[in-house]
């Protein structure tokens, strides 16, 4: 059969052609692809900056939900018609971090919709094991939110938040944001420092403490608010500078910060402050398992306000001015491609 499907070209460009589409393979589910999310990443290759790594003929997405319209030989357990979402890891299972249990940071991971083709088609063929069912009731473009809720769930569950603690997580990026749902779920008070006007404008909507460090002395907003102790639990994911020298000029004694976002280049960082207050950098990478089922709960339990975290949805022949407008709109919070039509 053919399909549509999204190719990056390079140079700013994606091409939506029709490809053909195989049946799915031993221990393989074929989807019919909902809604895909754009992420960060999207973002970078678009801008040509993992050319090297997804070269010029990738179909590139993995924040998605859709509904099992085949199975392949030797897949148990899951049934054609179910909604599902796609946790796009693919790991070695020999190497150390997997034979620690530890394979969401496999030394040879493949990541799917990067390093191999993604969600921006019709139909999607994907390992078994990478499969979440879902409750019929979720709508699709809510749970195509789950694959960054789950990132987030997982940067909560390594910073150890606890109830009372006061956390600040900087950047109001979506993953920042969902980062502070997250949290806030777990009992913490949270502030969100984040320099654009339009974003802190959303995150006060949801409830959230700001501040904006262009315009106000965040470490001095934070000790005040903390009366001198600091913030217990520190998420850096603005990937910039001054949320590196922010972070550790806040934290409280003997904190954790938590590194979120993927920095270009390396930062230069504080190690005074490490030994001076006994502090705790925790990496943080993707997610596990039970990170999925946790960002599936909260979101059918509604802890979050899905609908007007997605900016706009367009279809799959509207990708180019998709990410055109992404690239030059920081107001948006997350953009979303329907690529499928009468999936709801």
């Amino acid at each position: 059969m053919t399909i549509s499907a999204a190719v990056y070209r390079g140079d700013k460009t994606f091409a939506v052609e029709r490809k053909i589409h195989s049946q799915p393979g031993a221990g393989e589910v074929q989807i019919d692809v909902a809604y895909c999310g754009i992420c960060g990443t999207d973002l970078h290759i678009y801008l040509g900056h993992m050319d090297q790594r997804v070269g010029f003929q990738r179909t590139i997405g993995h924040e998605m939900s859709g509904v099992i319209s085949a199975l392949g030989p030797d897949v148990t357990g899951l049934q054609i018609g179910q909604h599902v979402v796609v946790r796009p890891l693919s790991s070695c299972g020999e190497c150390p971090a997997c034979e620690a249990g530890n394979d969401h940071i496999c030394h040879n991971l493949t990541f799917i919709g990067i390093d191999t083709d993604g969600a921006f088609q019709e139909k999607w063929n994907v390992p078994a094991h990478t499969i979440h069912v879902l409750p019929n009731d979720l709508p699709l473009k809510h749970a195509a939110l789950i694959e960054p809720l789950a990132v987030a769930c997982h940067d909560v569950g390594r910073g150890r938040v606890a109830p009372g603690e006061d956390v600040l997580v900087i950047g109001g990026g979506p993953i920042g944001l969902l980062v502070a749902i997250a949290a806030r779920h777990a009992g913490a008070r949270v502030t969100i420092s984040e320099i654009s006007e339009s974003r802190l404008e959303y995150a006060a909507q949801l409830g959230f403490s700001t501040i904006n460090p262009a315009s106000t002395n965040a470490a001095e907003a934070i000790d005040k608010a903390t009366k001198g102790k600091g913030a217990d639990v520190v998420f850096e994911v603005s990937g910039s500078q001054a949320g590196v020298d922010l972070m550790t000029e806040v934290v409280a004694a003997r904190g954790r910060i938590v590194m979120v976002a993927i920095h270009a280049t390396k930062p230069s960082i504080d190690l005074f402050r490490f030994f001076w207050r006994e502090i705790e950098l925790l990496g943080a990478r993707v997610y596990r398992p039970e990170d999925y089922d946790k960002a599936i709960e909260l979101l059918t339990s509604k802890v979050m306000d899905a609908e007007t975290f997605i900016t706009d949805i367009r279809g799959l022949d509207d990708i180019q001015s998709a990410f055109e407008a992404l690239a030059s709109n920081s107001r948006a919070i997350k953009s979303m491609i329907q690529v499928g039509n009468n999936l709801t």
